[in-house]
């Protein structure tokens, strides 16, 4: 029969963390409850919506967990309505007991609430992921892997393998992130140089399921584990646990996308051109084909963009260096929008082959291997 207290504020922190596995539209019902489990060595949260999974432990010798365990136990309990009461509650420690079987009594300051748990026997085993012989990435550099291409994946189910991220490692040091919708696409390459490096991989993960994993592992962690099995990755670090079904298929070969046989190039400064776009796209919004026309003319550059409905833009945009033939091209400007956001760098470079090949985009400096695609819009 359960009973421990612990510190409310730092416990809802680990409930939150939890609850982001757990989708409100289940098909399978059981998996809107939170698993909680009590050990004399702490508290193991779990939550899953089936493409996700997330292990959050507590330890009852976090210091700022204020943890103390009496007995130990396990309970399922719905897992929404469950964070909105400890949510609830008027003081800053929490006692929780079972008092009946699966029927728990949480105590606070004067208040008293009872709730009705489940058996955890009703909850779906993990599936068992090997934890030999780890990838370590750097924490910071995984996200901003994430945070770099995701945005390109496609949100369409029609084709379920565009709305993942490719990720690859090679000679057991090169990693490659790649996301494309088939409108546009999004890589990264990073060398990775610890000597404690996995094995060599080739898997699909839905973005939707990383960018979950951006936010659940804070900055504070400095590194993640990350193991595979036959259909899932397993990304873990001290007190987390995050594990992500892959995508089945074969991702599009998007190396042949890349070319270097460039007619023309400007190089940009790159909030100068994101907002010259953001101006363009409030226009282009309200247009049929919603695309924004860009012209290079004597290696000087502006953007226009005509509708019958709301009006005009037309622009002069500065470059910082320009080369190459006289150009016209539309484009979507939500996804040069887009792109611009992911870059860190405060200038990049544009490549244009011809009107209706795709355009590249680097950063300006180009010391780091990113490199994004985007296809232009055939028009009259």
């Amino acid at each position: 029969m359960i009973n421990f207290s612990i510190n409310k504020n730092f416990f809802l922190h680990a409930l939150n963390a939890t609850k982001r596995a757990i989708s409100n539209k289940n098909a399978i019902p059981i998996l809107s409850s939170i698993k909680i489990e009590i050990s004399n060595s702490g508290i193991t949260l779990t939550g899953s919506n089936g493409q996700i999974s997330i292990e959050n432990f507590i330890a009852t010798n976090n210091e700022n967990a204020g943890l103390l365990v009496t007995e130990t136990g396990s309970i399922l309990l719905e897992a929404n309505f469950f964070i909105n009461v400890v949510s609830s509650l008027p003081d800053i420690s929490l006692d929780f007991k079972e008092i009946e079987h699966h029927q728990v009594l949480l105590t606070s300051g004067k208040s008293e609430i009872t709730l009705k748990g489940k058996d955890i026997e009703q909850y779906p085993r993990l599936q068992e992921v090997s934890t030999s012989n780890p990838l370590i990435f750097d924490t910071k550099l995984l996200k901003t892997l994430i945070s770099e291409t995701a945005f390109a994946a496609s949100t369409q189910e029609s084709r379920p393998i565009l709305t993942g991220v490719h990720l690859v490692l090679t000679d057991y040091q090169n990693f490659k992130a790649v996301a494309t919708d088939s409108h546009r696409m999004s890589q990264r390459q990073v060398k990775l140089d610890n000597s404690n490096s996995g094995d060599n991989f080739d898997v699909v993960l839905p973005s939707r399921s990383l960018r979950e994993l951006s936010a659940v592992f804070t900055d504070d962690i400095e590194t993640v584990e990350i193991f595979l099995s036959n259909s899932q990755v397993l990304f873990r670090s001290e007190n987390l646990s995050f594990y992500a079904r892959m995508l089945e298929g074969a991702y599009p070969d998007t190396d042949r996308l890349l070319v270097n046989d460039f007619e023309t190039e400007i190089l940009f400064d790159t909030n100068n051109l994101r907002s010259a776009m953001e101006r363009a796209h409030l226009i282009s919004n309200a247009t049929q084909n919603g695309t924004v026309k860009l012209e290079i003319i004597n290696q000087a550059v502006s953007a226009h963009v005509n509708s019958p409905e709301v009006g005009k833009v037309n622009e002069e945009i500065d470059t910082l260096e320009a080369s190459g033939s006289d150009l016209t091209i539309s484009f979507n400007p939500t996804y040069l929008i887009e792109a611009l956001k992911a870059l860190k760098s405060k200038t990049v470079r544009i490549r244009f082959i011809s009107a209706i090949r795709p355009f590249t985009l680097t950063p300006g400096d180009d010391n780091e291997n990113f490199i994004q695609l985007i296809t232009p819009v055939r028009t009259n």
